[in-house]
């Protein structure tokens, strides 16, 4: 009786080395972070929320209010590292990845199996728009990423299209008025006509900026960075896509004719300044001589009584002395 209730104990020493020991070891990768739960509760930083943090900086005052997930104590890469067996241990990646802005995650087959989004512009037309997201977890809110929200995937590509969605609808292209061009000039009729389209592929950087600010604040609310959003490409409906080539067309030639009109202004008015500037210099030329001239008879005239006529009379002299035929006025 004694040896099987030894049989016993060593058993579930046995047992308890290899299940709790042993196997309450664990490590953490280079590209991974993890979180440990006790009986379901994320071992927490106290006293601290994610209010507390810069990354809530982008956050609205209601939404400070709202987003109040606790900061958790965060297990780097490494290891061994031990937990008991009422302990979980909760691992992410914080490698970043790159989706389509079409994905859905929760229906792969929408949007046209993830490869297009639809939009509708101010000008009521539906457009195709097609790019990239980047993001990656937030080590800093790791909380919201693990245990805050059910699908944060799900969530930020929500917001990140809502956003979009809202910012194409109200998209509108800084006015720029050719240098030159007043108000009143017929010129601007063409510019003035705003296509929506056009406007969004040509300030395509500014609304890719634009998004990134708008977008700051998914890590604060779900967990998760978006590092980046490049929109690639922004496709007009195939019923309206002739007559907006043929606008583009006819706009581009205005242009072409503007700045073609413009530049042989400039040619002009360049050449018509170097003239005027030769003329004045020819004119200085012809009137230098002769201030220098009225200068020096001045001075021989200060000079003293007789000076000036002794000095017309030796250039009288010099000029008969090389002219080969003199005329001169009889006053007898």
């Amino acid at each position: 009786m004694a040896s099987i209730l030894l049989g016993l104990v060593v058993g579930f020493a046995a047992w308890f080395a290899v299940r709790c020991l042993l196997g309450g070891l664990f490590t953490v990768n280079q590209n991974e972070l993890a979180v440990k739960t006790v009986f379901g509760r994320a071992q927490r930083v106290e006293g601290r929320t994610v209010a507390d943090d810069p990354i809530a900086e982008s956050l609205r005052p209601d939404e400070r209010e709202r987003y109040q997930w606790p900061q958790v104590r965060i297990i780097g890469p490494g290891g061994p590292y031990f937990r008991w067996p009422w302990e979980r241990v909760h691992k992410v990646s914080t490698a970043v990845e790159t989706v389509s802005m079409a994905f859905d995650p929760e229906d792969p087959n929408a949007n046209t199996g993830g490869q297009v989004l639809e939009a509708v512009t101010k000008d009521q037309l539906n457009t195709g728009l097609r790019g990239q997201i980047r993001y990656r977890v937030s080590d800093r809110n790791l909380y919201a990423y693990l245990f805050g929200v059910k699908n944060p995937i799900a969530h930020v590509m929500g917001f990140f299209v809502s956003v979009l969605r809202e910012r194409i609808s109200s998209f509108e292209a800084p006015t720029e008025i050719p240098e030159g061009i007043k108000l009143g000039d017929s010129a601007l009729a063409t510019p003035a006509i705003g296509v929506s389209i056009n406007d969004l592929r040509k300030n395509m950087r500014d609304l890719n900026e634009t998004m990134d600010r708008e977008c700051a604040s998914s890590a604060a609310r779900y967990g998760v960075i978006l590092d980046a959003s490049l929109i690639t490409g922004i496709d007009p409906p195939n019923e309206v896509e002739s007559a907006l080539a043929a606008i583009n067309t006819a706009y581009n030639q205005v242009s072409s004719d503007i700045s073609l009109a413009q530049a042989g202004a400039d040619q002009t008015l360049v050449q018509s300044r170097r003239a005027v500037e030769i003329e004045t210099l020819k004119a200085q030329a012809e009137v230098e001589p002769l201030r220098a001239l009225a200068a020096q008879l001045q001075e021989l005239r200060s000079a003293g009584p007789g000076v000036l006529e002794a000095y017309q009379r030796n250039v009288r002299l010099r000029l008969f002395r090389e002219a080969g035929r003199a005329i001169v006025e009889d006053r007898t």
